[in-house]
């Protein structure tokens, strides 16, 4: 079996395992078996279980970012910000839209978002990077939209984080709401839809 084939299959079989039963509950010998290779053989590949750990949160950042549409935002770079320009809030809402289902649908994404949900309050650096990924960083990219509409004279003006919070944290209450109800996903989406046209509709220069 080729050995970076053999590494990437042990990452994977701990992914699909740490999302379901948590990384603390796992143990080597599950993730060795999973995989169809001796615990003893994996130990050719990693050191243990938290070098696993390690590599998979590497890739999911790496992943995470260059994906990320609250990641890849620069509202304070003057180049970014005139991309920019002719933003409308049918642009926004279909944004939003397609990074949830990026979120939702990749299968890296959502297992490793499920690992860190379980995991948050046993683990001090999941708990930092879930707060980082499904926190900060969603408020950072609203509040620099926020910012930039207001500015721009799309938007009354207002507390941009407070606005920023208003939009978009009802989203991250429906995107939990579809992790434990796959079956309510178009339901969920047609809602932050929904909400999303409601805020500018009431935020609106015009309103």
């Amino acid at each position: 079996m080729d050995r970076s084939n053999t590494k990437q299959q042990i990452l994977a079989a701990a992914l699909d395992l740490f999302s379901t039963q948590g990384y603390e509950a796992t143990a080597l010998s599950q993730i060795a078996d999973a995989v169809g290779i001796r615990k003893a053989s994996l130990y050719s590949h990693f050191a243990g279980k938290q070098e696993i750990l390690d590599c998979l949160l590497e890739q999911l950042r790496a992943r995470y970012d260059s994906r990320s549409l609250f990641t890849r935002a620069r509202w304070d770079d003057p180049a970014f910000a005139a991309r920019q320009a002719d933003i409308t809030p049918d642009a926004v809402v279909g944004d939003i839209l397609a990074q949830i289902r990026y979120i939702l649908h990749d299968p890296q994404i959502s297992k490793a978002r499920k690992m860190l949900l379980i995991e948050q309050f046993r683990n001090e650096r999941m708990a930092r990077l879930q707060t980082e990924m499904n926190y900060e960083n969603v408020l950072r990219y609203f509040e620099g939209l926020m910012e930039f509409l207001i500015r721009r004279g799309s938007l009354r003006i207002g507390d941009p984080e407070i606005m920023a919070a208003q939009l978009c944290l009802p989203i991250t209450v429906w995107l939990g709401l579809c992790d434990r109800e796959p079956d309510r996903e178009e339901e969920v989406l047609a809602l932050m839809d929904r909400h999303v046209r409601r805020f500018f509709q009431i935020n609106g220069r015009e309103a």
